[in-house]
C-alpha cells in the first residue's frame, strides 16, 4: 500500500470490536494512577482523558476471540500519542502478569509514540519491567502475539511491540525505533520514504505479516488453535510402519529425488496438515527464500515447522546462512511454546558464494547443529528428497527420522564426490553407492526409523504421498510428545553417538 494513500487507523475500543467477539470483552483497568505532576501536564491528562474516551493510553482486558480466553492490551492513540507513563506501565505489566497467572494467551495492539516525555527518564525506564513481563509469560510456554498498529515507534516498539511469538501489522503503518519528526527535527531533512512501513518491515523479514483489522481475528484463531490446541491421542499406527527401503541403488534413487515435479514442503503443508501459518523471516532483518517456517498441525499434533523450500527457479541460489538464522528462531519457538519442532530436508546444497561465505555459512550450520543435538522440545526430521551437504546436515538431528524411500543424504552431491576423488563425474553413480547416500543403508546404519513408500516415484502420486507422509508424521510427532525433555535430549545424543554400531 503507498504511504500517500489516505488511510484511517482504528481506535483501540474499534480494534476490540473487530477482533473480541461480541459483548465478551471484561476489563481488567484499575482506575489510574499518576504520579506527581505539574500544573500543565496536570492539564494535559484531563484534555487527553475528555479526547479520547479513556482514562489512560492502555486498555487491557481479555474476552474470546472465536470462542477462545485471550488476554488483550490495546493502545488508544488519542491519548497522548499512545505514549507511556507510570500509569500506563503499571496497567501493561499488571495485565501481563494476571494473563501469566491465568495461563491465557495474550494479544497486543500497540500504537504509540513511546515514552512519554512529560515524565522523563522514570518513563523511560519502565520499558524494562514491562519486557520482563512479557519475558515471564513466554517463558511460562504461553503465546504472546503482537498486532503493530499506525504509528508505533519509540521505546514501545524497541520493548513489548518486538517481542511476540508472532508480530504482524495493520496495512500502511508508520513502524520503526525512530520517530520521523525527531529525525527531521536533529537533521533538518525528512526521514527516507518508504522505510518505515509494515509492508517494507515485511519484505525485510521483520515482521511475519501485513493483515486487515477485519483478518485479524481469524489470524489469531488460526495461530491459537494449532499454538494451544488440545493433546490428541496416539493416533492408529500408519501402514508405512511397515514399509522398508525401496531396492533401487541409490543413484536411481538421486535421479528420481532430483524430478521438477516431487513434491516438495509446500505441497506436503497444503496437502498433509490440517492448517499451517507460515511465519516470515528472522524478525532481525533477515528473509532467505531457501527457507520455510510455519506452524502447523498434522491431524492433531501441532508443531513447528522448518525446511529447506525447493527453490521456484531452476537458478535461484541455494540456502544462506539467513535461512539458518531463521530456522533457529522456529527451534527458540519450539522451546518456548513447547510444542514440537519438524524440521524438513530437501536440499541440492547450501550456497556456494562470496556472500554465503561473509555471512557467515559454516558457522551457522554448526550452531544449528548445536542446537538441534539439545534442542529442549520432542524433534521429528523428515528426509523428504535430495539431502546434500551440510545445508542438509544442519537441520537433521532429531528423535526420530522419517524418510521418504527415494530421499539421500551425502557429503556432497555425487557428482562432487567423484570429482574429488576420481577427477571426473563419471564415477558419481558408483560414489552414491560406495558412500551409502540411500535409504536403504541410512535405515540399516540406524539413523532412518520410518519409512514412507513413492509408488513408484512421489511425483506421480504427489497428493497421496503428500497425505501418506502427514500420517508418519503425525504418528511420529505424537508418539514423542509429552515424553521428558532430558530422556529425549539424552537419548537424541546417544543415537547419534552410536551410529553405525548395528
Amino acid at each position: 500500500m503507498p504511504t500517500t494513500e489516505k488511510v484511517r487507523h482504528l481506535g483501540a475500543a474499534e480494534l476490540l470490536d473487530n477482533v473480541v467477539d461480541r459483548g465478551s470483552f471484561v476489563s481488567w483497568d484499575a482506575p489510574a494512577r499518576e504520579p506527581e505532576v505539574s500544573a500543565e501536564y496536570f492539564r494535559d491528562l484531563a484534555i487527553a482523558r475528555e479526547r479520547s474516551g479513556t482514562n489512560e493510553s492502555v486498555i487491557t482486558g481479555a474476552g474470546l476471540i472465536r470462542g477462545r480466553r485471550v488476554a488483550v492490551i490495546v493502545s488508544e492513540f488519542s491519548f497522548l500519542a499512545g505514549s507511556i507513563g507510570h500509569a500506563a506501565a503499571e496497567r501493561i505489566v499488571a495485565a501481563v502478569e494476571r494473563a501469566t497467572a491465568e495461563g491465557l494467551p495474550l494479544l497486543a495492539g500497540p500504537a504509540s509514540g513511546g515514552t512519554r516525555m512529560q515524565e522523563g527518564t522514570l518513563a523511560f525506564l519502565s520499558m524494562v519491567k514491562i519486557t520482563g513481563a512479557v519475558r515471564a509469560h513466554r517463558q511460562a510456554g504461553l503465546p504472546y502475539l503482537v498486532y503493530l498498529r499506525h504509528p508505533t515507534t519509540g521505546g514501545v516498539m524497541a520493548s513489548w511491540g518486538s517481542l511476540g511469538h508472532i508480530n504482524v501489522a495493520e496495512p500502511g503503518a508508520l513502524l520503526g525505533f525512530l520517530g520521523p519528526r525527531v529525525y527531521e527535527a536533529l537533521y533538518g531533512e525528512a526521514f527516507p520514504a518508504d522505510v518505515q512501513t509494515s509492508e517494507n518491515l515485511f519484505s525485510k523479514g521483520l515482521i511475519d505479516g501485513v493483515v486487515e483489522p477485519g483478518q485479524l481475528a481469524g489470524l489469531v484463531a488460526r495461530a491459537l488453535d494449532i499454538l494451544c490446541g488440545e493433546k490428541a491421542a496416539l493416533p492408529q499406527a500408519p501402514a508405512t510402519l511397515a514399509v522398508r527401503p525401496a531396492a533401487a541403488d541409490a543413484w536411481t534413487s538421486i535421479g528420481i529425488s532430483r524430478h521438477p515435479r516431487r513434491p516438495d514442503l509446500r505441497q506436503l503443508l497444503k496437502f498433509g496438515a490440517v492448517d499451517a501459518l507460515p511465519l516470515n523471516g528472522t524478525g532481525q532483518g533477515e528473509k532467505d527464500p531457501g527457507l520455510l517456517l510455519a506452524l502447523a498441525r498434522f491431524g492433531g499434533q501441532s508443531c513447528i515447522v522448518l525446511g529447506h523450500a525447493r527453490p521456484l527457479r531452476k537458478a535461484a541460489a541455494g540456502m544462506g546462512p539467513g535461512s539458518l538464522r531463521e530456522a533457529r528462531r522456529g527451534m527458540k519457538l519450539a522451546e518456548e511454546l513447547r510444542l514440537p519442532l519438524l524440521t524438513v530436508i530437501d536440499t541440492a546444497g547450501a550456497a556456494l558464494s562470496q556472500e554465503a561465505e561473509e555471512g557467515g555459512l559454516a558457522g551457522e550450520i554448526a550452531r544449528s547443529l548445536h542446537e538441534l543435538i539439545g534442542l529442549a522440545a520432542p524433534s521429528v526430521s523428515v528426509l523428504l528428497g535430495q539431502g546434500s551437504g551440510g545445508g542438509a546436515l544442519a537441520l537433521l538431528p532429531a528423535d526420530r527420522t522419517i524418510a521418504a524411500q527415494h530421499s539421500w543424504l551425502s557429503p556432497l552431491p555425487p557428482e562432487g564426490a567423484s570429482a574429488i576423488v576420481h577427477r571426473t563425474v563419471e564415477h558419481a553413480p558408483a560414489m552414491a553407492q560406495a558412500q551409502g547416500v540411500n535409504v536403504a543403508s541410512l535405515y540399516a546404519h540406524g539413523l532412518v526409523d520410518h519409512i514412507v513408500d513413492e509408488r513408484d516415484d512421489a511425483s506421480l502420486e504427489p497428493r497421496e504421498f503428500c497425505v501418506r507422509m502427514a500420517r508418519a508424521i503425525e504418528y511420529e510427532l505424537a508418539s514423542i510428545a509429552g515424553l521428558p525433555v532430558d530422556g529425549l535430549i539424552a537419548a537424541r545424543s546417544a543415537k547419534y553417538r552410536n551410529l553405525g554400531a548395528r
